[in-house]
């Protein structure tokens, strides 16, 4: 009973996220060529994607528009990566970490991950933190021009056991492995 009202609360949220996403203009309006993951230049994604969709993702700090932001429920980071128009498939990833904290390493790392097929209402999630591992998370604050206080890279890599199922759209996607290197703010955090 428990696992059935906690699916049908993250249905609730992914849908409302799903609304957004259909509510928000193309990519190819948002991100430029000129999108960068990391102002230091080494800021990626690669990841393995397997079912309802086929994919093997490596996109490059070029191209590639990333960011990140702390959470409280439960404590962690989400990190968003998504490419500039023109990627087939156009995906957003959305990685959710649950205990990460400012500054700190982490290994064996519980991660939500949601897959969007921005442009065609397909949505993809784990539902939870247990399908997904993070082996290892290093993060080093960010300096310089925009970084801002509370800025840092992350990298991480990790794999998923189980397949993120269909919100919307059919199938599932098993993710067997990413890693990337990002941007998390925890200026709000620190607020």
């Amino acid at each position: 009973m428990r696992q059935r009202v906690m699916r049908a609360l993250v249905l609730v949220a992914l849908c409302g996220a799903a609304a957004a996403v259909a509510d928000t203009p193309p990519a190819s309006s948002l991100l430029t060529k000129t999108t960068s993951c990391l102002a230091s230049g080494d800021g990626y994604l690669r990841a393995h994607l397997a079912g309802a969709i086929n994919a093997n993702i490596d996109w490059p700090n070029s191209g590639t528009h990333c960011e990140g932001e702390s959470r409280d429920k439960p404590p962690g980071v989400r990190l968003s990566f998504q490419r500039t128009a023109g990627g087939a498939p156009n995906l957003l990833l959305v990685f959710g970490l649950t205990g990460v904290r400012a500054g700190k390493p982490a290994h064996e790392v519980g991660a939500n991950l949601t897959v969007i097929v921005q442009g065609k209402s397909r949505i993809y999630g784990t539902l939870g933190d247990t399908r997904c591992t993070v082996d290892s998370l290093t993060q080093r604050a960010l300096t310089g021009a925009g970084a801002g206080a509370g800025a840092y890279r992350v990298e991480a890599r990790g794999f998923c056991t189980q397949p993120a199922h269909a919100i919307r759209g059919d199938g599932d996607v098993l993710v067997s492995t990413f890693e990337f290197a990002g941007l998390v703010n925890y200026e709000s955090q620190d607020k």
